[in-house]
């Protein structure tokens, strides 16, 4: 099968080099508006080949659109014009935009609409790596309205990058992604600039940062680029999660203030619950 994948940083180069690797695509066309990401892609052969978008659509069985959020919500319904047979998905960290901008167009049904769900602060097609999805959820939204072969085949090429898929609506992903993804990344960002804010001292983050500290900033390194249309398209959800963790910060901020150490302890104590939700993916 040919595949184009649109949009060649992390997550599109890693699906890329993994197909490839499983013999799920015979050639890998790639587009993205950077020369550098193209060129970058050809060195390290996560594509076979450099095109543009109109030649990727008809050139390919099975269209990756792996782009922000925001691009891919432009460019969905000018893939979605231009198709006969061919399958097209979205790996976008939002679903409703696209499942809107996809709605009532005749080809609805080449459309499947998935979140893999997997990351990495690094960005770019020298992020890509091989062992990128293995044991991981990927998220297929709305798979009713798509083709029963298109959904098979997208099914299949999950089960393939050694993910397992998990099926809701577009409206309840965006809720969850908001609470267990977007929410951390807000977090680790506001982080890193009160740490810049208030040690001016650049060698003392160095030399006294711990690998707690480290792990809880590390996704401040995250593309802004990628993450500020994720915020936007998810907006509502964003906020929703952001104000309740605004009030969980009040309430550690009063119990230090006010001394009041047994509601502190009270306060971790039912944090450390969030091991048990965890403990259920071993």
């Amino acid at each position: 099968m040919k595949i184009a994948v649109v949009g060649l940083g992390l997550i599109g180069g890693s699906m890329a080099l993994v197909l490839k690797q499983k013999g799920f695509a015979s050639k890998v066309l790639g587009v993205d508006n950077q020369e550098a990401h193209t060129q970058k892609a050809l060195e390290l052969g996560i594509v076979d080949e450099i095109t543009d978008l109109n030649g990727a659509i008809a050139n390919s069985d099975l269209i990756i659109l792996s782009a922000p959020v925001s691009v891919c919500t432009t460019l969905l319904p000018q893939v979605l014009d231009q198709i006969t047979h061919q399958i097209v998905l979205d790996t976008g960290s939002t679903k409703m935009s696209l499942l809107d901008a996809a709605k009532g167009h005749p080809n609805r049904g080449r459309y499947i609409a998935t979140h893999p769900m997997w990351g990495t602060e690094f960005s770019g097609p020298e992020a890509a790596t091989l062992d990128a999805f293995e044991g991981r959820a990927n998220v297929i939204c709305n798979a009713t309205d798509s083709d029963k072969d298109a959904l098979e085949t997208v099914e299949k090429l999950y089960t393939l990058l050694g993910m397992y898929n998990v099926y809701m609506n577009g409206k309840d992903h965006d809720v969850h992604v908001a609470y267990v993804s977007h929410i951390s990344h807000i977090t680790s960002f506001a982080l890193a600039n009160t740490v810049l804010e208030k040690e001016r001292e650049e060698n003392a983050i160095f030399e006294l940062a711990s690998a707690g500290f480290e792990s809880t900033v590390r996704l401040a390194k995250s593309s802004p680029a990628m993450w500020m249309p994720i915020f936007k398209q998810n907006k509502e959800n964003v906020l929703d999660v952001l104000n309740e963790h605004i009030t969980q910060l009040r309430k550690f901020k009063s119990c230090i203030e006010k001394e009041n150490w047994a509601y502190l302890t009270e306060l971790m104590e039912n944090a450390n619950k969030i091991k048990d939700v965890l403990d259920r993916k071993q």
